[in-house]
């Protein structure tokens, strides 16, 4: 099996305010003030729109790249909702200062549902948890 990433988490405190080592820098992720926490950083539900995002954005850019195309200034936005039954959507939308045609957008779309984090999510992970081995 492949490592893609890996990540340590870490309590500073006070409240819910963790650290995030990740590839050689630190993050910071909190709850908002009403959620018990300080606001010091995301909440991990921004810091999983803000994964999506990066990796959209990236990716098209990547694309647009091989292609000799000048997608400009390309913005991905995402909203994170629940329903009453549980359901999670998120919404994203591509915005870009430049000049596309119809063809170029709906191609942008197509491949913005594989990204690698979008498949990612789409599949569902499987994720196993443990206790650390005792020195």
């Amino acid at each position: 099996m492949k490592r893609i990433a890996s990540a340590v988490v870490s309590p500073t405190g006070p409240n819910y305010a963790h650290s995030i080592e990740t590839a050689g820098f630190t993050l910071l992720a909190d709850e908002p003030l009403g959620g018990g926490g300080r606001n010091a950083g995301p909440a991990p539900y921004n810091l999983l729109l803000a994964s999506l995002g990066a990796c959209t954005a990236i990716t098209l850019k990547m694309y647009a790249d091989r292609k000799g195309w000048d997608i400009g200034a390309l913005k991905v936005a995402l909203t994170l909702s629940k329903d009453s039954e549980g359901g999670t959507f998120i919404e994203r939308t591509l915005d870009s200062d430049a000049k596309l045609d119809d063809g170029r957008w709906l191609k942008l779309l197509d491949i913005a549902t594989k990204t690698p984090v979008t498949k990612t999510l789409l599949a569902g992970a499987s994720i196993t948890t443990r206790r650390a081995e005792v020195a």
